[in-house]
């Protein structure tokens, strides 16, 4: 019998009630779920992924989700999200149509497929909600498995709030860690890496999480025993359950049409969670899937006639309503009531949800066209402009780009006309209003993104000497903000009792516990995940991958979660993660990584920033503790022995974000470059200074915001010759670079030669002490770059070496 946690047991009219209560949510769901099809199949939405076939379990596992608890799922949870009352049939059809209205559509805006879930952890401003007084999705995406990494990070936020007292007073987080983290995932998808990168994290780490497997045995067209050794996950993950000797997992399963055993097993499961803080995983098997994989195609295709006869058997909904008419829930008639009043309810609900998406724009259509008629009259084109808007009338459910393109296209026939200025004003209005409905929230428009934080410079004694480390730089300014800010914590492999590779974080588990500075097992994407669930929790964690080249393992997570959150839920959501790394000048192919490009290209959403030296670092990580925005800080891996002057003021100064600094002025040639390669500039310049060429260097620290002042330009408006240097293969960061300058900033107005580059070569550095030598720039390629541009100006003062 369903009972409440600490309480005696429901009266069966109570009993009954509930139940009745689960049915028409189920019912509902399913409804949307056929309807959405149909929607699909006429052609008012592109796609449909749709619940159907595990509604009766997700109602268990809603029973026991509290308020704080969080969500990281798979596109099939719509019934759960019903059940803990986030999503309407309404909200529901508004997402199978894209609608573009947060309002109408709170789970994405229309930036994602229907099918993926969120609730809003942010009020207007970018300010945190209370998360202990909701019940709180994080946002799904599409790639199976990638929920994995980001669930941990959830879970363990729980362990981080219970253990460590000096967070007690952030109540609007966590209420003693009590948290659980559910996630879900289907059966085809445990064969993914990251599903058993992130199942071994967990129970190493023993965090409050609850996962859910909807086992319907195929994974799209294929089946189990193509996916899964013995074709079922919680045979095969049985070494990690737990027993009296050793921690692990606690593997429960049951049948996903079983309504009153389902109940009794997410009972279980979120006691030991919640009160012990253990991974719980449960098989939920023998589901249904009764339209398929997706309104792509027919199940039929790939199944048999028995199993599809036993799916039409085994239907959670219709097992549901035998064992509710079994034991007197409900009447044959009256649960012929329910479903009929539920139907019509659905239905209304989609009509709804598609006036609300049509309309605005029929009556778009309609202003066009009056204006278009206004118009016509008076145009040489008047017969082609009423065509356009002949065209533009019949049809029946148009889209916002049928209503643009025909007034641009309208646009060319009227140029020089007096019908121009009218039709140019309403297209530029038009396009202001709607892009921000696909484009806004990439990165924080709040008042605390990177922006909003000024420099401080770092303070000196006086005759101060370039005689400290790098590193301990870092460290000390790593210890002041662990001081300062009781909710940063940094974990990665050796980070924590060796105080990281390089030794930036010497002593500071020793100071801090090993909760705030850990070491963890060699994982890069559930690193990363655990990184982004912590920050969705009001945390400030710093994720640290040891060496650049090893991101790539976190680039999927990195690009497809992190870097699109601010964007798909219309910021509504953030985690301001910051991840730590090294990469750039150094022997071998695998531990002298720049790939700036690939990074570039593939975080859109994330900050990079690449010091040239580690007080610079550090004012990057002091910036971004004042921020609500992820960033990836690159340090400079043979950097950490070169000396710099010791600051004072450690934990204040800031380097600013997106801005670049000139570090040596000069009137012939603007040299821009980063990071390592850097230092060779400056050794370069000063080479070529001796034969009168007078460089200036500029130093781009961050990629992503790039040059927000637009300052190169400025330079080379002074010396009229750019050569942009890095570490990077050809055409990587700096075709990007060259954009930015050349395109974006006008540079070209100011050039008297072509702009150039100066790059590593396409392969990688061997291993060889001169690896890098004949791999990367030299100090040696820098000075004839130079002087060869220098040789088009001069010919005769600068003639050809060789």
């Amino acid at each position: 019998m369903i009972k409440e946690k600490n309480s005696t047991a429901l009266t069966f009219e109570d009993f009954r009630t509930e139940v009745l209560k689960d049915y028409k949510i189920a019912i509902t769901s399913r409804e949307c779920s056929l309807l959405g099809r149909k929607e699909v199949l006429t052609g008012k939405a592109k796609f449909g992924i749709f619940g159907d076939g595990k509604e009766v379990p997700q109602l268990a596992m809603a029973k026991f989700f509290k308020d704080g608890d969080f969500r990281s799922g798979y596109y099939r949870d719509q019934t759960f999200m019903m059940a803990i009352g986030e999503l309407t049939a309404q909200q529901f059809f508004a997402g199978l149509y894209g609608h573009t209205d947060i309002v109408q559509e709170p789970m994405s805006g229309g930036r994602q497929m229907g099918g993926h879930f969120v609730t809003h952890s942010l009020n207007e401003d970018g300010s945190w909600k209370d998360l202990t007084k909701q019940k709180n999705s994080s946002a799904d995406i599409s790639p199976t498995a990638s929920q994995m990494p980001r669930m941990l990070g959830l879970a363990q936020a729980s362990n981080i709030y219970r253990n460590i007292p000096e967070l007690a007073d952030r109540s609007n987080f966590s209420a003693g860690g009590n948290e659980i983290s559910w996630g879900t995932i289907g059966n085809a998808s445990t064969s993914e890496g990251l599903f058993f990168e992130t199942i071994n994290a967990a129970g190493v780490l023993q965090v409050p999480m609850v996962l859910s497997v909807w086992d319907d045995e195929y994974g799209i067209s294929v089946h189990a025993r193509h996916q899964t050794t013995k074709e079922n996950i919680s045979e095969i993950l049985k070494g990690y359950q737990r027993d009296e000797n050793s921690k692990g997992f606690e593997i429960l399963k049951v049948k996903g049409w079983d309504y009153p055993s389902l109940i009794e097993t997410y009972e279980k499961a979120a006691d030991l969670a919640r009160e012990e803080h253990v991974p719980v995983l449960i098989h939920v098997n023998q589901l249904t899937q009764p339209q398929g994989h997706s309104s792509s195609g027919s199940h039929e295709r790939y199944k048999d006639a028995t199993r599809l006869q036993w799916e039409r058997d085994f239907d959670c909904i219709r097992q549901m309503k035998l064992w509710m008419i079994a034991i007197n829930i409900a009447s044959p008639e009256e649960i012929e009531e329910i479903d009929a009043t539920t139907k019509n309810e659905v239905l209304e609900a989609k009509k709804q949800a598609w006036a609300a998406f049509i309309n605005p724009i029929i009556e778009e259509q309609k202003n066009l066209i009056q204006l278009l008629e206004k118009i016509a009259p008076s145009s040489k084109n008047s017969d082609r402009i009423l065509k356009l808007t002949t065209n533009l009338s019949s049809i029946k459910f148009p889209l916002k780009k049928d209503v643009l393109s025909s007034a641009r296209k309208a646009l060319r026939l009227v140029i020089n006309e007096n019908g121009q200025p009218e039709l140019a004003n309403w297209i530029t209005k038009y396009i202001e209003f709607n892009q921000l409905k696909f484009s806004n929230n990439l990165f924080s428009e709040s008042n605390l993104n990177v922006f909003s934080v000024k420099e401080v410079v770092p303070e000196y004694e006086d005759n101060a000497k370039e005689d400290t480390d790098g590193r301990i730089i870092l460290r000390d300014n790593f210890n002041v903000l662990f001081t300062k800010y009781p909710e940063v914590l940094i974990f990665g492999e050796d980070a924590g009792s060796i105080g990281d590779v390089n030794q930036g974080l010497v002593g500071l588990q020793e100071k801090f516990g090993e909760l705030r500075v850990a070491d963890v097992g060699i994982r890069e994407a559930s690193i990363i995940g655990q990184g982004i669930g912590m920050a969705l929790r009001g945390l400030r964690p710093i994720a640290e991958i040891q060496y650049l080249d090893y991101l790539l393992y976190g680039v999927q997570i990195l690009s497809d979660d992190l870097a699109t959150l601010q964007y798909r839920t219309v910021g509504k959501q953030k985690a301001p993660l910051i991840i730590r790394t090294r990469g750039h000048r150094l022997e071998g192919i695998w531990h002298s990584g720049s790939p700036m490009g690939m990074l570039i290209n593939a975080l859109r959403g994330i900050h990079i920033l690449v010091p040239r030296n580690m007080t610079k670092a550090a004012g990057f990580y002091n910036t971004l503790l004042e921020c609500d925005e992820p960033a990836l800080v690159i340090e400079c891996l043979n950097g950490y022995r070169l000396k710099e002057k010791m600051p004072l003021n450690y934990g204040e100064f800031k380097t600013p974000i997106g801005e670049v600094e000139t570090i040596k002025e000069g009137t012939d040639i603007t040299l821009v470059s980063y990071g390592s390669t850097l230092r060779l500039v400056e050794v370069a310049a000063k080479e070529l200074m001796e034969i009168g060429i007078n460089c200036e260097i500029i130093d781009i620290q961050s990629l992503l915001p790039f040059d927000v002042k637009h300052d190169i330009v400025k330079s080379i408006a002074k010396t009229n010759r750019l050569l942009v240097i890095d570490e990077d293969v050809p055409g990587g960061a700096t075709a990007y670079i060259l954009q930015e300058i050349i395109e974006n900033q006008d540079g070209y107005k100011y050039l008297d030669s072509k702009p150039q580059t100066l790059t590593a070569k396409a392969h990688r550095p061997a291993y060889g002490t001169d690896g890098d030598y004949f791999s990367k720039p030299s100090i040696e390629d820098v000075f004839e770059k130079v002087y060869a541009m220098m040789n088009e100006v001069n010919p005769t003062k600068y003639p050809v070496l060789y």
